[in-house]
Parts: structure tokens; C-alpha cells; sequence
């Protein structure tokens, strides 16, 4: 059976094939322009971002000479193996003793915080309890708080406890974090499920069992997002043990670094060996984000949805 064609019809077909033809040009147009513009942003920021790391990684090869007297984006004298030996035996090998303290900081008060955090983030989402408002108001309100305005006072509490200049000086207050226990709470709204709370209590289980082996699980993102985030702020804090430390036996890499910069007693140039302290100390924050970016992303995606 032979079909005929009505004028009627070749023109609608010839009218829909221009719109199709039109709708793919702009298609195209616009995957070029805002793809073409976001690309070049993103790329744009990422040399931004890395070019620091860059300079440091390339002045870390070098000797005090060529720090200044080379172009600072490129090689020039490989002094790299030099510049870690006197790092590692400069003053009988402080910097080891920094790095142990900076990862004994960071490790315990990052996961005290973390646990802490989110103990509190979970009894504010899923407890109602007279004052829980006022309690999350607070919390709110201790992110509008800058941290350096706390170090007098904390001070102030360690002295009178006689705590100053010690590791704990530096690990309790590091173990409260306001900034933890907002996303815990976030993360717990929207990962832990009601029904799934009630379920578990209709077996039997009790509430500190129901924190453990129900939602514990459900909040691994969350977790690790907490520790990474409380992780950095304690490897990059310089203003609290700045305060709380005198004595470099409990010195962190950071304040540690900066004495061998302000150190009237060494009438030496330190410049290289500074430069490759602080490289080494950027290393273990890169390997953490390598090796925990999976759920990293997952805890940002899934609080930015839910938050």
C-alpha cells in the first residue's frame, strides 16, 4: 500500500525538521558557551589553587641562594636531598618531635571531636528535649565566634588547671567544635531515619545501642567530612599553641617552623629548611584527602542536599 504525501504534510515535516535543526544549534551554542566558560573558570582556579603548592614543592629543591636568585616556578640547583637531611638533624632532630606532636594533635583531637560532635548532632536531631532549641541556637551562634578570640580565655582555664604548656593544653580545647556538631546534626536529620530509631527500639535495643550499631553506620560520610574538617584546623593551628606552649618539646610543625624563622640565638639563614618543613608538613594533608576523598565528596554532596 503506496502512502501520498499531502502538500499539508511535507510542510509540517519540513517545519518540524527546521525546529529539530534549531533546537540542536542552540543545544550546541550553549553547551560551547556555558561549558567553554565554566571550564575555563574551573581551570582558571585550579592553577590558582595549586600554584602555591607548586612554588613550595620547587623551592623545597633549592638552597638559600637560589631561593632568591632563580625564577621561583622552576628548578634550578637540586638541593632536595640536602634540604632534607638538615630539616630532620637541625637542633638533634626537632622537627621529628614536631611531626609527632602535630599528628598526636590532630589524630586524637580529630577523632575526639569528631565522636563528640556527633553524639551531640545526633541527641539534637533526634531527641526532643526541654532547652534542645536554646542548645542549637548556641551552636549556631559559636560559628559566628572567631577561634583566636578564645585563645586568651582558654589560656586563662588552662593556667588556673595547670595545664599550660602540656598536650593537653592543646587537645582539649580542640576536642569541641561547633562547626562538627552543626553538620552532625545536619547529617543525622537526614541519614538516620525515625521509623528506623522506633523499629529498633520495638526489638529491644536500647539508645546507646541504637547510636552504636544503627546509626553509626549510616554516618560514615558524615563522619569522615567531621574528622577532615577538624583534622585541618588542628594541623593548621598556630594561634592556640602559640599561647598555651613555651617549651618546643610540645611544639606543633607550624609554631615550631616559625621559631627557626624569629630565632635571634641561630645566626644562620634557615630559609630552605623552613620551606622544606613546611612542604613536608602539606604532604600528609594531601595523602588524607587522596585517600578519604571518596567519602569526603559523598559527606559534601549529601550535606549540601540536605542542609
Amino acid at each position: 500500500m503506496v502512502t501520498t504525501q499531502t502538500p499539508v504534510d511535507s510542510e509540517r515535516q519540513v517545519k518540524n525538521h527546521t525546529i529539530e535543526r534549531q533546537q540542536k544549534l542552540i543545544g550546541v551554542r550553549g553547551f560551547s558557551l556555558k561549558n567553554g566558560v565554566a571550564y575555563l573558570f574551573l581551570i582558571i582556579v585550579t592553577i590558582y589553587s595549586l600554584t602555591p603548592l607548586w612554588w613550595l614543592a620547587i623551592s623545597a629543591t633549592k638552597n638559600n641562594t637560589d631561593l632568591f636568585s632563580s625564577f621561583g616556578l622552576w628548578f634550578a640547583h637540586f638541593n632536595l636531598i640536602q634540604n632534607l637531611q638538615d630539616t630532620f638533624t637541625y637542633q638533634g632532630g626537632e622537627f621529628v618531635r614536631w611531626i609527632f606532636n602535630t599528628i598526636l594533635y590532630a589524630v586524637i583531637g580529630g577523632a575526639g571531636s569528631m565522636l563528640i560532635s556527633l553524639m551531640a548532632g545526633y541527641a539534637l536531631a533526634k531527641y526532643r528535649f526541654r532547652g534542645s532549641t536554646l542548645v542549637s541556637t548556641l551552636v549556631l551562634g559559636a560559628l559566628l565566634v572567631p577561634t583566636t578570640t578564645l585563645a586568651l580565655p582558654t589560656y586563662l582555664l588552662m593556667s588556673k588547671i595547670n595545664l599550660v604548656n602540656t598536650y593537653w593544653a592543646v587537645l582539649l580545647p580542640s576536642l569541641l567544635s561547633p562547626v562538627g556538631v552543626f553538620l552532625a546534626r545536619v547529617f543525622a536529620t537526614a541519614a538516620v531515619p525515625d521509623e528506623l530509631i522506633d523499629a529498633a527500639r520495638v526489638d529491644g535495643a536500647g539508645e546507646f545501642r541504637i547510636f552504636w550499631r544503627v546509626s553509626m553506620p549510616l554516618l560514615v560520610p558524615g563522619m569522615v567530612t567531621i574528622f577532615l574538617f577538624q583534622f585541618v584546623a588542628i594541623w593548621n593551628n598556630f594561634f592556640l599553641p602559640l599561647v598555651v606552649l613555651n617549651d618546643s618539646t610540645y611544639f606543633p610543625i607550624n609554631l615550631g617552623l616559625a621559631t627557626w624563622n624569629f630565632d635571634p640565638a641561630s645566626h644562620q639563614l634557615l630559609y630552605n629548611l623552613i620551606v622544606t618543613g613546611s612542604f613536608l608538613a602539606v604532604l600528609p594533608l594531601v595523602v588524607m584527602f587522596l585517600v578519604l576523598q571518596r567519602y569526603w565528596r559523598a559527606g559534601l554532596a549529601f550535606g549540601s542536599v540536605t542542609g
